[in-house]
Order: structure tokens, then sequence, then C-alpha cells
């Protein structure tokens, strides 16, 4: 690909958006679309043009990336654009749907159209620096210049290995966020002061995960780590995970907070 390359990008949410900058600011060919349309204005002003519906962003497009928020929305948006896709037109399906969901879109895609997976690890702030960690399932090389934007490119095999492994990566994450909170909770019943607990967690095998807990200006909010939790909890047996989600989904007020608040309503 090069830089006449038309480009379609679905969902440009808290994740999306500073995706969505990055190809625009690339000087690639832009078109967008969002559920909700006045997310669309800053990148109309920044020369992207606009779609309407789903159809209308896909149908030039040479390739297509979908950043939404579930399984239901991308099998909205894709069942509503897959017929106007040409043959050669790569679909990138960056959202955390789980590979049972990316095998649900590839059956609905025309021939000749190839689906990469591409799920991502990281927030918003490293979206917005290009600073990702991309899963990558599928014939990506076409397109590894579109990708390599968005950070560093993890090829994981055939097409729905990147969303598998984005599922096992986000579960040990959140469940490794939940279980600090609750050590939290336990320093608070044993007197210990917060900052003499995080010292101690930063200088332990926890630094990584405590880091995460602890971090300022990321933005996961708790009610999409519940559900990749639920994504998780519904391939394999895990009672850790069923437990993790019962604690996220809990405080239903906190549903838009980043994950690292689990650990104040935890306490």
């Amino acid at each position: 690909m090069d830089k006449n390359t038309k480009i379609a990008f679905l969902g440009l949410g808290s994740m999306g958006g500073p995706m969505a900058r990055r190809v625009l600011a690339a000087g690639y060919p832009l078109t967008v679309w969002n559920r909700s349309p006045g997310r669309t204005e800053e990148f109309a002003k920044q020369g992207a043009a606009v779609a309407e519906s789903p159809a209308d962003a896909v149908r030039d497009a040479e390739v297509v990336v979908t950043m939404l928020a579930d399984p239901p929305a991308v099998r909205e948006v894709v069942g509503a654009f897959a017929s106007e896709l040409r043959p050669e037109t790569f679909l990138i399906e960056a959202s955390t749907i789980g590979p049972a969901a990316v095998a649900e879109v590839e059956k609905e895609l025309p021939a000749g159209v190839t689906l990469i997976d591409a799920p991502v690890m990281g927030s918003v702030d490293r979206a917005a620096s290009g600073e990702l960690s991309l899963m990558v399932g599928g014939d990506a090389d076409p397109v590894m210049p579109l990708l390599e934007l968005f950070g560093t490119v993890n090829r994981t095999g055939a097409t729905g290995t990147g969303a598998a492994l984005k599922l096992v990566l986000i579960n040990a994450v959140v469940n490794g966020v939940t279980v600090i909170a609750e050590a939290m909770a336990l320093a608070d019943a044993l007197g210990l002061p917060e900052d003499q607990v995080k010292r101690a967690m930063a200088a332990s095998p926890l630094a990584g995960i405590a880091g995460r807990a602890f971090a300022e200006g990321a933005y996961f909010p708790i009610r999409l780590a519940a559900k990749d939790v639920a994504l998780a909890a519904t391939a394999a047996s895990l009672p850790i995970a069923t437990t993790v989600h019962q604690r996220l989904t809990a405080h239903p007020e906190a549903a838009d907070e980043d994950l690292s608040q689990i650990v104040k309503w935890s306490r």
C-alpha cells in the first residue's frame, strides 16, 4: 500500500479516535464513520470525508478498519457494509471480540476480501502516541505500513489467533488489577500506609500490574474490561475470571471509569 491507499475507519471512540487521527496525520485519504456523528466533526475539519452510514464509508475503500465496542456492535456494522466491499479489500478488525466472533465476521465477507484481526493492548495515551501493541492474525503483509502507525505488530498466525491472544492477555491484566485492588483492601484492614504498600509493590514482581492499577492518564472503561473478561469466560472454565466479572459489574455507576478505579471501589 502507498499513501494513495483509500482507508475507511469506523468507530471513533476513546481508542478508535486517536488511531484514526494517526491515519489522517500520515496523509492517507480517510473516510470516517461513527454511530454518534458528533465525533466526526474534528475529522471533517482536518480534511477527512465523513460517511453517513457504514456502507457509504467502505464503498470506495481499499482498507477498512473497525474499532468498535463489542461483538454485537461489530456484527451489526459489518453486516451493514459487507455487501459493499470490493474484491481485494482488506478488513482490519481491531476491536476486542474474541476468535469466535472473528470467525462469524469472516463468514459475512464477500469472496476476495481479506480479514485481519488486529486487536490492541494499551490505553488511549498509547493510541495517541502510536505505542500500542497489536496482536495480528491473518495475511497482514500488504497492510503493515498502516498497522505500524498504531504501534508494535506481533504476528500471531492464522486469522483469529490475534483475537485469541488478546483475550488471554487482557484477561490476565484485568484479573491482575482486580487482585491488586483486593490487596489494597487487605492493606487497609491491616493498617498499612498506602504509600508504603505501593512502593513495596513497585519493587516486587507485581510491579507491572501494580503500575496499571495505579496508572494516571490511562482510560479503559470498567464496562469494557468486564466485557473482555466475560468473553474469556465463555471460551473456557475460568472461575477467577467469573469472580472478577462480578466485582467489575458490582458498581454500575463506575462503568465508565478507568479500570484503575476498581481499586477505589474495592476498598
